[in-house]
């Protein structure tokens, strides 16, 4: 908290804006101070749910936004995405986010009581026993997929990072979100396995060498030169908790790793995620990673689009002055992400396109993949309403998961820690992606195993069935 504090100090000690900004900023990081010391001295159960919102929310609404301000021209300033600086709107962006904030908050803690939303899932014990065949069954269906994506794992390494894939949404999201992701789901049943007090020697061995088979299938699916940070944090510190929990089990050890990996990890892994070159050209002159770094330091970094959250959301309230609200027909992109644009022509387009194509047209920028957090998600569909509707699912979901946390089902704990890393990326938004990545990662780990083991229990059972029939016969 005193870290905290010195920073706070700091940032707004050397801002320099409009008081009316000042005041605002100083209201939204108050409000945020004091959820900080609840959830780190008052709240008695891990929750990383709550840690990773808190982080987003300094960072991306309090650090970002004041560097980025204080570094205008307030009389004809323009930000990174061309929009101008008007003080108004600021303020309403701040008004907006302390609603969502201080809405969520009050939802956590009243929903939290809802024992409904409390029950935590229990693990069936009699599965143990099939858990090597299931792991082995995965393994399999892993070389299938290994073999199925080959080239296409491979023109993604060599594919510059600016560069489109050749492959549609559709087969991105199939390969990457779902099938890439089944050697995850089974270095999780592996640990769900380790777990059993009474084992076979035959069965640590071969859950043992499976367990080294996936980690290396998943190393080659999900690595810097195929996959965006975003998709590989929550992977690896989803691996990082099952290996050593004690690393993080608790909300001050989860703020602090959250905190540290943002602010620092985070940023100097653009080097590698988002370097021009290509495999190739990063063997032949390893230079061409720093080169691309150059001039570049931590403060700048939350100058550059990857921190646009908070002016992204002054340019949602830019665009719903010009073209309205859309009455829930934005969700619609994210909620049916998996119907194709060619069956259905009139889906509407993400909201962080939407916007950013509003940008291109009023404002002269030259891009428009943007973020849209979910603050104006719910801003660009409902209005005030929308943006209290938003923060009261997003509470409501959480409370959820913590179930599934405190669950000895690990593909449900893990899923759930998932999310919670995942939050970063969901509350940046846009909605679209970040539904559906979770929604593919679902399907992926828990989905697709659970079809899987459905299909050899009932090999199981049809095998008793045929042993039963013939010792009748005999």
């Amino acid at each position: 908290m005193l870290s905290y504090l010195l920073i706070s100090i700091f940032l707004f000690a050397t801002f320099s804006a409009d008081t009316s900004v000042w005041i605002s900023f100083f209201i939204s990081n108050l409000l945020l101070f004091g959820m900080f010391w609840w959830h780190l001295y008052q709240e008695k159960e891990f929750s990383p749910f709550i840690s990773v919102f808190l982080v987003f929310s300094f960072l991306f609404f309090i650090l970002s936004p004041l560097l980025q301000v204080g570094e205008l021209n307030l009389t004809n300033g323009v930000f990174i995405t061309k929009l101008k600086y008007s003080q108004a709107a600021i303020v309403h962006t701040n008004v907006l986010v302390i609603i969502f904030n201080l809405t969520f908050a009050v939802a956590y803690l009243y929903f939290k009581k809802f024992r409904k939303l409390r029950v935590i899932p229990v693990y069936d014990q009699t599965k143990y026993k099939a858990l090597p065949v299931l792991i082995s069954i995965i393994s399999i269906a892993t070389v299938l997929v290994f073999i199925a994506s080959f080239g296409f794992v491979q023109e993604e390494i060599r594919r510059h990072s600016g560069t489109p894939s050749s492959a549609s949404i559709g087969m991105l999201l199939l390969w990457k979100k779902v099938l890439f992701m089944m050697p995850f789901a089974g270095i999780v049943l592996c640990f769900q396995y380790f777990e059993k007090r009474k084992k076979l020697p035959i069965n640590i061995i071969i859950v043992a060498l499976l367990f080294l088979i996936l980690g290396a299938f998943l190393l080659w699916f999900k690595n810097p030169l195929t996959e965006k940070r975003n998709a590989l944090g929550p992977i690896y510190i989803c691996i990082i908790f099952l290996m050593a929990p004690r690393l993080l089990n608790s909300n001050v050890k989860m703020t602090l790793f959250m905190f540290f990996s943002m602010i620092i990890v985070f940023p100097l892994s653009a080097i590698l995620t988002h370097v021009t070159a290509t495999f190739e050209e990063i063997l032949d002159r390893p230079r061409v990673l720093l080169d691309s770094f150059e001039g570049y330091g931590i403060g700048q970094v939350f100058n550059t689009l990857h921190y646009d959250a908070f002016i992204n959301i002054t340019a949602t309230l830019d665009y719903v002055k010009y073209e309205g609200f859309s009455y829930g027909y934005q969700l619609l992109s994210g909620l049916l992400f998996f119907v194709p644009r060619s069956l259905w022509e009139t889906k509407p387009t993400t909201t962080g396109k939407l916007v950013g194509e509003h940008l291109i047209e009023y404002h002269g920028f030259h891009y428009s993949n943007l973020s849209n957090p979910l603050v104006s998600e719910g801003y660009i569909n409902f209005g005030i309403f929308g943006v209290v509707m938003m923060a009261i699912f997003l509470a409501i979901t959480c409370i959820k998961l913590l179930s599934w946390f405190k669950s000895d089902d690990y593909l449900k704990k893990i899923l759930a820690l998932y999310f919670a890393i995942h939050l970063l990326f969901l509350l940046r938004g846009d909605f679209a992606n970040g539904f559906s990545y979770y929604i593919g990662i679902f399907v992926g780990v828990y989905i697709l195993t659970r079809f899987l083991q459905y299909i050899m229990e009932q090999m199981f059972l049809n095998q008793k069935s045929w042993k039963a029939k013939h010792k009748q016969r005999i």
